[in-house]
């Protein structure tokens, strides 16, 4: 088992949450909301992901990087961590850009 993509999705969230951190955008401000909010996008793109799992659109290529363990059939371990990322930085960039745009 390869542990390189689960490494780098947990030191990308680590990253996005210093951003975070230092710039007072989301999770360091409203820490419930921002939790709600994210919960809610990775849910709805697990949801996203059975579906296309169930179509047979998404399935799990061979590849070294992943761990190998499987949350449910064709769902990697790392996709509730990948899905995380993906929302975290949507949401931090919407928040910023919606700051920014109030200031001008």
């Amino acid at each position: 088992m390869n542990f390189a993509y689960i490494a780098v999705l947990a030191f990308s969230l680590l990253g996005v949450g210093a951003i975070d951190f230092r710039s007072r955008i989301a999770l360091f401000v409203y820490p419930l909301r921002t939790a709600l909010t994210l919960a809610i996008g990775v849910a709805f793109f697990l949801f996203w992901d059975f579906t296309g799992i169930a179509l047979g659109v998404f399935f799990v290529g061979k590849t070294e990087y992943i761990t190998g363990l499987m949350l449910a059939p064709e769902v990697p371990i790392e996709e509730p961590l990948f899905l995380l990322l993906l929302c975290y930085c949507a949401l931090l960039l919407y928040i910023g850009f919606s700051r920014k745009a109030a200031k001008a």
